[in-house]
């Protein structure tokens, strides 16, 4: 179905992210709260399918999305502020707040990072190297950034009723929180998946050349 990916393990790939779907939108607490997290999924997933031929992903990246989807829907099913994992940590570490939206937005830096450095390996003239990895990170966070101009625009047409959906809880700093733990995904992302990343997609080239 995707680059490194076949069929059957795509399908399934797929599969679980529309079964998460359903299951966490029909027991969301916030129907409202849910589509906000999950709107993102309902965009990406059409156009991951659409782009399979003309641009099909690496298995690394394929398997990272899903995680990322798990994540934003578990979040908006419960609301991240109140979200059943988060407050298990909660009393185990006697934090002061429910803190599953910081897991949100590092998994925000680290899973987008890798979607980052494929399109700019693929589709520029640049190689793996400092460059690749200054302007990965610096794109995860220039997404960040973005999503919390969505959050502040939501605050100021919902004022209270955006509550569930930007889960600050009272931290003053959660936006500046947010943005760092993006920035430490993205870096901890590049670092770890560089290798494993670069011999995927140096079997795609061989592939495509294979194939020609």
């Amino acid at each position: 179905m995707v680059r490194g990916v076949g069929r059957t393990e795509g399908t399934l790939l797929v599969t679980v992210v529309l079964a998460v779907l359903v299951a966490t939108g029909v027991q969301a607490k916030s129907p409202g709260t849910w589509f906000m997290e999950v709107v993102w999924i309902l965009a990406g997933l059409p156009l991951v399918v659409a782009l399979r031929k003309r641009f099909p992903l690496t298995r690394l990246l394929c398997w990272l999305l899903v995680l990322h989807a798990v994540v934003l829907c578990y979040g908006g099913q419960y609301t991240y502020a109140e979200t059943p994992l988060g407050e298990w940590v909660q009393h185990w570490l006697g934090t002061r707040r429910n803190d599953y939206d910081r897991l949100g937005h590092f998994v925000q830096g680290f899973v987008p990072a890798v979607a980052v450095r494929e399109v700019l390996l693929r589709r520029t003239p640049l190689r793996p190297g400092g460059w690749v990895a200054f302007l990965t990170v610096s794109v995860c966070l220039a997404i960040s950034a973005c999503f919390e101009f969505v959050e502040w625009f939501s605050a100021l047409i919902a004022g209270a009723g955006a509550d569930a959906f930007l889960a600050t809880q009272g931290d003053v700093w959660d936006t500046q929180w947010d943005m760092f733990l993006c920035l430490c995904g993205a870096v901890l992302s590049v670092l770890v998946w560089r290798r494993l990343h670069d011999r995927q997609l140096g079997e795609s080239v061989r592939e495509v050349g294979a194939a020609g």
